[in-house]
Formats: C-alpha cells, sequence, structure tokens
C-alpha cells in the first residue's frame, strides 16, 4: 500500500501536552526521570531474570517479555516528547509519524495480551499446581510468547494503514503529544469515520477480551484460595498473583477511569496515557521486585559479581 503518493504533508508538528504552557522545564525533569527510571529498573530486572537459573521459569520468562515491552513502549513517546519539553521543537516527519504510530499500538497489544497471558500462568500455578509444569512447559510458552508479538504486529498493521492511507494535505498539526490515531485522522482530507470507527472497536474489543479474561482467572484463582485451609497457604498462594495484580489495576484503573467520564478533558486524557506511557514502566519493576526474594537475591548476586570483577582488574 502506498502511503506517501496520497499525501502532500511531509512533516507533523506535535503540539504537545495540551494545557501545559509554561510548564515545559518542570515536565521536562519530570518525565526524562521517569524514563530513565523506566528504562534502567526494567533493565535491572532483566538481567536479574536472566543471570540466575533459579529465575528460568514460566512465570519470569513472561515478567522478561513485560520488561521488554515496557522499555519499548516508553521509547515509542517519550524520546520525542522529551525533545520539544527540551525547546528543540515538535516536528516529526510523515515516516516517523507512521513508524511511530505502529510502535504505539503494537506494543501496547502486546503489554494487553502479556498481562492476560501472565493471569493465566498464575492461574494454572494456583489452581493446578500439580500439573504446572507439563501445562506451562518450555514449547507453550514460547507459542503464547510469540503469538503475543505478532498479534501486536497484526493489530497495529491494520491500525497503521487504515490511519495512513488517507491524503493528508494540511494542516499538519496534531494536537497531542505523539502521533495517536484519533489525533492525526482529524487532519486528514477525506472522511475518516470508518478509521474512527474500526479503530476505536478494535482497540475498545482488544481491551475488554483481555480484561475480562484476566478477571476469569482471577476469580477462578479467588475460588481455590478459599478452599485452602491454612492461613499460612492462603497467604503464600495470594503473594505470587498480588505483583500482579497491583500491576493491573495500575494498567486497567486509569483506562476505566477515562471511560467512565461521558466528555473526558484533552488534559486528562493525556495525563492517563503519560501514566501508562511512563509512569507504569517504572513502577512494574518495583511492583515485580521490592517483595520477591528471588529477584532481589539475583541482582545481589549480579551486583557483587560485578564488583569483584572490578578489584580483580584493578588488581591486574
Amino acid at each position: 500500500m502506498n502511503m506517501t503518493n496520497n499525501t502532500m504533508v511531509t512533516e507533523f508538528t506535535l503540539l504537545g501536552i495540551p494545557e501545559t504552557e509554561g510548564l515545559e522545564n518542570v515536565l521536562l525533569f519530570l518525565f526524562s526521570t521517569l524514563y530513565a527510571c523506566a528504562l534502567l529498573g526494567n533493565l535491572l530486572l532483566l538481567t536479574a531474570v536472566t543471570s540466575s537459573p533459579r529465575l528460568h521459569t514460566p512465570m519470569y520468562f513472561f515478567l522478561s517479555n513485560l520488561s521488554i515491552s515496557d522499555m519499548g513502549f516508553c521509547s515509542t513517546t517519550a524520546p520525542k516528547m522529551l525533545s520539544y519539553l527540551s525547546g528543540r521543537g515538535g516536528g516529526i516527519s510523515f515516516q516517523g509519524c507512521v513508524v511511530q504510530h505502529f510502535f504505539y499500538h503494537c506494543i501496547g497489544c502486546v503489554l494487553c495480551f502479556l498481562y492476560t497471558v501472565m493471569a493465566y500462568d498464575r492461574f494454572v500455578a494456583i489452581c493446578f499446581p500439580l500439573r504446572y509444569t507439563i501445562i506451562m512447559n518450555h514449547r507453550v510458552c514460547c507459542v503464547l510468547a510469540t503469538g503475543t508479538w505478532m498479534s501486536g504486529c497484526v493489530h497495529a498493521t491494520i491500525l497503521t494503514c487504515l490511519t495512513f492511507q488517507l491524503p493528508y494535505c494540511g494542516p499538519s498539526e496534531v494536537s497531542y503529544y505523539f502521533c495517536d490515531m484519533p489525533a492525526v485522522l482529524l487532519l486528514a482530507c477525506e472522511d475518516s469515520s470508518l478509521a474512527q470507527r474500526v479503530g476505536f472497536t478494535n482497540v475498545g474489543l482488544l481491551s475488554l477480551i483481555c480484561f475480562f479474561l484476566i478477571v476469569v482467572s482471577y476469580t477462578r484463582i479467588g475460588i481455590s484460595i478459599s478452599k485452602i485451609r491454612s492461613t499460612e497457604g492462603r497467604q503464600r498462594a495470594f503473594s505470587t498473583c498480588s505483583a500482579h495484580l497491583t500491576a493491573i489495576m495500575c494498567v486497567y484503573g486509569p483506562v476505566i477511569v477515562i471511560y467512565l467520564q461521558p466528555n473526558p478533558s484533552p488534559l486528562l486524557s493525556a495525563i492517563i496515557q503519560i501514566f501508562n506511557n511512563l509512569v507504569t514502566p517504572t513502577i512494574n519493576p518495583l511492583i515485580y521486585s521490592l517483595r520477591n526474594k528471588d529477584v532481589k537475591a539475583a541482582l545481589r548476586h549480579v551486583f557483587l559479581k560485578r564488583c569483584l570483577s572490578l578489584e580483580v582488574n584493578e588488581n591486574i
């Protein structure tokens, strides 16, 4: 599909976060700190999982995929946002806008599926503990992980083609901080109602199905936990799910708030998306590591090994 011959626009201008004029320096410091923490935290978590044989289990395999996705998700929007907050302008090429749009929806879809797969993993671990290693074997884990990434690519390809097959002949100012589908479609020179309907249905239906499957999984988990007689056993079972439940609430909670608003303001919508783009990837490593003895032990081992290697190099 030829997406460039149908348009006269070669560059878009991102106008930034609505209603934040004069706050550029504050937002630059805040978002650059969050972005750096998100990259560092997920990189440390990924290092801990890959370096420790004890963490080579299905749960941590999917957690590694989540860390990679989180780093990619915040990197789709944060660099350009930090660029125009620092005064370098909000210009983005047509091709750059296409790429940003594709990866935003691709990785966003991957994250949605990953949270669902991780809920299924906890469901199997608690409801079928004796068959867990058989059900969640290496082949099944690879198929599930590959399926999430392929589904994300298909989802993003559909939305990107729908958006950028339309002609854009001006104006070229996107009233948002990144090339999101609703903001870009407003600039199309032809009727974009079909793309808007398909995009809203696609994104909304995907999120709803994933959320429904997560609720079903945790309902079954809750029933299984309630049947455990010992208090210690119930606490141990619940502790394995608490981190994932917290992450789910951080992702879906703000989205539900948006959908409960009849006419959400542009500023509120931007805050919710920035929360999902930057804040959630920043706190996910904390959620999954603060109360996890195995992850903390693996990180200590990595740092200790690193310090020892530095001492050996200095002595040499």
